[in-house]
């Protein structure tokens, strides 16, 4: 594997950061314990709309949308300065213990790190930066370059162009199963990280690796 892989691309939220502050928020204002699951949930249903449909907001946008949309079910009206607030956490968001440590090993081990995001530039720059993991990416990318959202193909297509790599040379590395799944079908390798509460996708194919973290995923990459 060593010998064949020479970039690993990175999904961030969930991945990389534990976004239990920002679930808190959203679950705090809107008053149940899974709102913030239902959020993220329909958060991706609306961006892949936007793709398959050929329209492109940024995914800030969408999430702030959304967010009002599951306020007013609960019959509350947030202000848009109100819904900033609550969305706030998103940019301050820490590194899970393991993801440092990790991508210390693989930047030794000689290979090429990208960040890949649905996330808006600016906002996938702040997250990194605060969670002081930045230093170790060789590049940070967004959809927003393509306007397609992740798990469209075009997607993967232009962070493995970007990476200047062959497929065949390249891994997706996300805790997300619709990530792992268009990555592959998109023909990365996949490196599947199961976080707590994530597990792959039943109908899809077999990742290259399924791992508790990223220092795992590292020491594997050594074998």
């Amino acid at each position: 594997m060593k010998n064949i892989l020479k970039t690993l691309i990175f999904d961030v939220n969930e991945t990389l950061l534990d976004l239990t502050p920002l679930k808190q928020s959203i679950n705090k204002s809107l008053g149940d314990e899974q709102a913030a699951n239902i959020w993220f949930a329909e958060l991706l249903q609306y961006a892949l709309v936007e793709s398959i449909t050929n329209s492109y907001h940024d995914f800030s946008k969408i999430a702030a949308s959304v967010l009002a949309m599951n306020a007013r079910k609960n019959e509350l009206n947030f202000s848009e300065e109100r819904i900033k607030e609550i969305l706030e956490p998103i940019n301050k968001l820490s590194a899970y213990p393991d993801v440092k440590p990790g991508l210390i090993q693989l930047k030794n081990s000689g290979y090429q790190l990208i960040a890949f995001s649905n996330g808006k530039p600016s906002v996938l720059t702040e997250q990194l930066e605060y969670a002081g993991i930045s230093e170790y990416f060789d590049s940070i990318l967004s959809v927003e370059s393509v306007k397609k959202y992740k798990p469209h193909p075009e997607t993967y297509n232009y962070a493995v162009k970007q990476a200047g790599v062959e497929k065949q040379h390249a891994m997706m590395v996300a805790a997300h199963a619709w990530d792992i799944t268009g990555a592959m079908r998109a023909g990365l390798k996949t490196a599947f990280i199961l976080r707590p509460g994530k597990f792959p996708f039943p109908l899809s194919e077999k990742p290259t690796f399924e791992v508790r973290n990223i220092e795992v995923l590292a020491s594997e990459l050594k074998k």
